[in-house]
């Protein structure tokens, strides 16, 4: 077991060695892997982070590009204070990046929205439980806790697990799924 502040380290420092030519194909496989396996449809509401791409996240345009393709409401995050809340975007939405480097609408008003079918959602690590290791703010564990417990909060990430988190806190909710280049894992039985 490795502390999350340790695992968080490890894992920046391995994404940071990705090229951009590993990035983009890593990215590409793992919406292939997502878009077989999880069935979308017409007004399904889907929460989609926008990527970072100084931080060498997985990039999420063609996610977002797909959910708009097959007629799904999209929702991105934003943050307001210490909490993450969810903005409705629209093809034609303008977007602003702030201070942190996060693309993100420039509309302020939480969607309110809480039944979500899926959650994408980024971080930099989860294990063979479904424990995420995320930058270590909290936002997204704050979120899941605010939202329908049926929608499925699905993890995109570059590097398969390996190592099991050892300091999981009761505040921690785990991911259901996470999506790598090369597999889909569920962590509720469900596949």
């Amino acid at each position: 077991m490795i502390l999350k502040a340790e695992l968080r380290k490890l894992y920046k420092q391995k994404r940071n060695h990705l090229s951009e030519q590993q990035i983009q194909e890593f990215s590409r496989r793992i919406f292939e892997r997502f878009s077989d396996f999880f069935p979308l449809k017409e007004g399904d509401k889907i929460h989609v982070f926008l990527s970072i791409p100084t931080l060498k996240e997985v990039e999420t345009d063609e996610f977002v590009a797909l959910l708009f393709e097959r007629k799904c409401r999209v929702f991105v995050p934003k943050i307001q204070g210490n909490r993450l809340v969810s903005i409705e975007i629209f093809p034609d939405t303008h977007l602003a990046t702030n201070s942190w480097g996060i693309r993100e609408p420039e509309e302020h008003s939480d969607a309110g929205d809480q039944d979500f079918r899926y959650v994408i959602t980024p971080l930099l690590y989860c294990d063979t439980d479904g424990n995420r290791v995320g930058y270590g703010k909290g936002f997204y564990d704050g979120f899941f806790r605010e939202i329908s417990a049926s929608a499925s909060k699905i993890g995109v990430c570059f590097f398969h697990p390996s190592e099991a988190v050892g300091d999981i806190h009761a505040d921690d909710i785990p991911l259901d799924y996470l999506v790598t280049p090369d597999t889909v894992l569920s962590f509720n039985g469900l596949l």
